[in-house]
């Protein structure tokens, strides 16, 4: 691979090594191919280069944006070129009217930019949090309510294509037709033959506007030659669900959508799936924005979900089947006309549940969790060492209930007994998932002959065999077959036209073997972690996750760690060695274990359990050791912390960094923290001052607060000024007698320390047992993280028959609901904070509370867009500064461009994380409000 090295000329863009190789090469589908290099350019001209060097050496070139592709289309046995890193720009046009955007943008992150304008992009799928525009665009993804409308094709103003030739052309440009004419004549004039050709044949016209009534990603969008006269409007509509086949889209302007400000979702509940689709005609007359249908098995595993609808819930499931139907509206008047007719509605369609419709955010976000996490909760609950299979069939909506029905029957047929059937009803457009191992020739003659009777089926009902997933691997021997001689020729031109090497993802699309959907099917992942095995590598957490632009994401976690485990069992030495190699800092040092990736899995998973899993199992005897003698010294271990980094505040950085740095070698990385300049002095020791009172609550002063001190200079700290705010409220604390020893047992817990950890629960739960009464007072904990670790602390208390669980609240919390209230508020504001959440707010619901002290405290909150984990994560961002450097780069930017005055948080880790990113100080948002309370008396 040196010739793709160095066509880049940069080096360390291009990647070859076994870990970059097999974390790269898994998607959402059930296919699996292996690349031999992994690229990740900078720029369109960086991946004209390689296509330059694709198309000279013969070497297949797929690129790769999101990875939650279904259909095959995103692996490769050549060069990935991974377009999602560095083309994350997003332009917002004309008021919001149009949007300029890169590949590497996903849906969520688009729609957020809008949000405040009105607008939203058009396309809707389900994946929207890990999808990208370069995926939507490459397989014109649809979803819940853009339909045939609002789709990418419809919404498109014009592309920036880089051609597989290195052509690059603006197609919004004024001269882009002569461009496009002057650079690549045969494929200018290529494109005006086929118009021509299809609009002078009347059956190849009425096969395209029959197909492309419905929403259709099968083969290329041959509308364009309809559409469209000149070529170059023709290519941007043809590249289009091309599945990169046919260039590089490196940004697209799309005009927005109005978002309607007001919805109300129900979820309608039917004795089976026929009286469902029978009721389907009459929603779809109502005018619901979106009709999505759910069988009885998607019913049965949405209840083991963790946000169940009350609905599904209490249901017992039999034969049910259930529609989510959702209204939309700008006038909350018309909003409530609207409800009392799909209420109305409902009542007459024969029901076997409630008729309920709520306009509630709450209600309605659990309704869409429901629904949006379905393939993956399905597919998460398959049986172990089976591969999930999803397909996406659309048919005219007369004709669902019958295609339903006669689906039914092939899976009763073929023996794939857990197959569920879900989708966007309103469409016509229903998934169905088979599972299987997919791996003996038996298994593979199954599933071979229900394809060809599901593409009888669906193609006799004028169906299409792919809707919003895109043709992909899967269904490429079929094109053929649905669209005819003629128009397959067609199609086969206009790959000959853009891409005449054929090195552009071959294999997808279009394939001459009528096998092709049975190769390169992904093998059943072997057992690695009870954590993660149920991960179907859907990459709904890599968004979320602070090291995705350093190491690995979660999903790579887990899919190396699962091809380690096979190369082992397979006997395949070699390849086992070379991924464990690199997986030790990729896999495990790098990884900050802040959960925020299950906050994204739609079936739960944390990662970094997982990655403390791995560090108990590594953990050294005298590791270990070190571990439990601190647990039993805690005290003096925070406090010793403290002394050193104030003894280290005093002596130059020059003198101090270069003795650090090769104590860093000698010792580890992973084992010495690196110093850096903009850390603070220690902090002080954690104060019992007594109540003079009856206390309200129990204080637990997280003991970060010992090792790492207060920002700026003069500041009292959190204890001071958390104290300081129950004082002007009239609230008593207590804290608890051997505070100093006691600890949340996050630091043993992170670094897989289970023995040190045993010790540290023991002992503060019975502090916290005598501290509280027995549980009588709740506790009170004035960091984040340290919160959720007490919480975790108190989950492996055993308890006695009748006795009461300890109750923890984090201090943010307790001020929002309880000392607010009782201050007078009359105090002056800072004028603007930046605000950054932490991980452990997020996950435990903190935030609303976080947001609302910031806006006591100031005039103006801001959380930034880009907000994300800052990988700091104890004392990970000192181990490995990089990770919260790269956690950290967009965040930081944005914030810089708010020029606040105040930067809060609610963890001093996270605090220390962003002030190293930012270079302003980031301080507790309780220490800001206490600023401007200073002293504000009771009401």
């Amino acid at each position: 691979m040196d010739h793709v090295r160095s066509a880049m000329g940069h080096p360390g863009q291009t990647r070859t090594g076994a870990l970059d190789r097999h974390a790269n090469a898994h998607d959402a589908s059930h296919f699996l191919l292996i690349p031999q290099a992994v690229a990740v350019p900078a720029n369109a001209a960086e991946v004209a280069a390689l296509m330059r060097v694709s198309a000279a050496r013969g070497l297949p070139l797929t690129l790769r944006s999101g990875g939650t592709s279904l259909s095959g289309q995103g692996v490769s046995d050549g060069l990935l070129v991974d377009v999602r890193k560095n083309f994350r720009a997003i332009d917002v046009l004309d008021g919001g009217a149009r949007v300029r955007v890169q590949p590497g943008v996903t849906v969520r992150e688009l729609n957020a930019r809008l949000l405040g304008i009105g607008r939203k992009f058009g396309p809707d799928p389900a994946s929207e949090a890990a999808c990208t525009i370069g995926g939507v665009v490459a397989n014109n993804s649809s979803g819940m309510a853009c339909g045939t409308t609002d789709n990418a094709y419809r919404t498109l103003e014009s592309l920036t294509l880089v051609l597989p030739s290195g052509t690059i052309i603006d197609t919004g440009a004024p001269d882009a037709s002569v461009q496009l004419r002057t650079q690549e004549p045969e494929l200018f004039r290529g494109l005006g033959e086929l118009a021509g050709r299809v609009r002078s044949n009347p059956a190849s016209r009425a096969t395209i506007e029959q197909q492309f009534s419905m929403k259709n990603t099968m083969g290329y969008g041959l509308n364009s030659l309809l559409d469209f006269e000149d070529p170059v409007d023709i290519l941007a509509h043809l590249v289009i669900g091309s599945e990169g086949t046919l260039g590089f889209v490196a940004e697209a302007v799309f005009r927005t959508v109005p978002r309607l400000a007001h919805a109300t979702s129900g979820l309608l509940v039917f004795k089976n799936l026929e009286a469902a689709n029978t009721a389907l005609s009459a929603l779809v007359d109502s005018g619901a924005a979106t009709i999505e249908l759910m069988d009885s098995l998607s019913l049965k595993v949405g209840q083991g979900l963790t946000q169940v609808p009350g609905v599904v819930r209490t249901l017992t499931v039999e034969q049910h089947a259930a529609l989510l139907v959702e209204y939309h509206s700008d006038d909350l008047d018309n909003l409530a006309v609207v409800t009392d007719r799909a209420v109305s509605l409902a009542g007459t369609l024969g029901l076997d549940g409630p008729t309920e419709f709520s306009s509630d955010a709450t209600v309605r976000a659990g309704l869409w969790h429901l629904r949006k996490g379905l393939y993956t909760s399905v597919a998460g609950a398959r049986p172990q060492g089976t591969t999930a299979l999803l397909e996406d069939v659309v048919v005219p909506v007369p004709a669902l209930a019958r295609t339903c029905l006669e689906l039914t029957t092939l899976f009763n047929k073929y023996g794939y007994a857990n197959s569920v059937i879900f989708g966007h009803a309103k469409d016509g457009n229903i998934h169905f998932m088979l599972t299987d191992k997919f791996a003996s020739r038996d298994e593979l003659d199954r599933y071979s002959a229900f394809t060809e009777d599901m593409v009888d089926v669906v193609l006799g009902e004028g169906g299409s065999l792919k809707a919003e997933h895109g043709t992909g691997r899967v269904m490429a021997p079929f094109v053929r077959r649905q669209y005819g001689d003629e128009l397959y020729a067609v199609m086969r031109r206009i790959k000959e036209l853009c891409d005449p090497a054929g090195m552009l993802n071959p294999g997808v699309i279009l394939d001459e073997d009528p096998l092709a959907h049975l190769r390169h099917i992904k093998a059943a992942p072997p057992a690695v972690d009870p954590d993660v095995d149920r991960c179907v590598s859907c990459g709904y957490c890599e968004p979320v996750c602070p090291s995705k632009n350093l190491t690995l994401t979660p999903r790579q976690r887990i899919v190396t760690l699962r091809d380690m485990e096979a190369a082992r069992l397979e006997g395949n030495t070699a390849l086992a060695q070379e991924l464990a190699k690199d997986y030790d800092y990729a896999g495990v040092d790098t990884c900050a274990v802040d959960g925020m990736c299950q906050t994204a899995c739609p079936v739960d998973i944390n990662t970094g359990t997982l990655v403390k899993h791995l560090r108990e199992r590594d953990a050294g005897r005298i590791e270990n050791a070190v571990w439990g003698t601190a647990a039993r010294h805690w005290g003096a271990v925070t406090q010793g912390a403290g002394l050193a980094l104030g003894v280290a505040a005093k002596v130059p950085a020059g003198v101090l960094l270069p003795v650090n740095r090769v104590a860093r070698k000698v010792l580890g990385e992973d084992t010495l923290p690196l110093y850096s300049p903009e850390l603070p002095a220690g902090g002080k020791a954690r104060r019992r001052p007594a109540p003079l009172g009856e206390p309200t609550a129990v204080y637990f002063p997280a003991c970060v607060n010992v090792m790492f001190g207060p920002a700026g200079e003069g500041s009292p700290g959190v204890q001071a000024s958390f104290e300081q705010l129950c004082a002007a409220a009239g609230v008593e604390l207590l804290v608890p007698e051997g505070i100093s020893d006691a600890c949340c047992g996050t630091p043993w817990s992170s670094k897989g320390m289970a023995a040190g950890l045993a010790q540290m629960h023991a002992r503060t739960l019975a502090l916290l047992r005598e501290a509280t009464r027995d549980g009588t007072l709740e506790v009170i904990c004035d960091a984040s993280s340290c919160t959720e670790g007490l919480l975790h602390t108190i989950e492996s208390e055993v308890l006695a028959p009748g006795q009461r669980p300890l109750q923890v609240v984090d201090a943010v919390a307790f001020t929002a609901e309880k000392l607010l209230p009782l201050l007078d508020g009359d105090w002056e504001r800072v004028p603007s904070l930046a605000l950054h959440p932490a991980c452990s707010s997020v996950r435990m619901g903190l935030n609303p509370a976080l947001v609302q002290v910031a806006e006591a405290a100031a005039d103006s909150v801001q959380v930034p867009g880009n907000w994300g984990c800052c990988g700091f994560a104890g004392d990970r961002g000192m181990l490995h500064p990089e990770l919260t450097a790269s956690a950290t780069a967009v965040q930081a930017a944005e914030v810089a461009a708010m020029g606040a005055v105040a930067h809060a948080s609610c963890n001093r880790t996270c605090e220390l994380g962003m002030t190293r990113a930012t270079g302003e100080d980031y301080r507790h948002v309780l220490e800001i409000l206490a600023d401007t309370v200073a002293g504000c008396p009771p009401r």
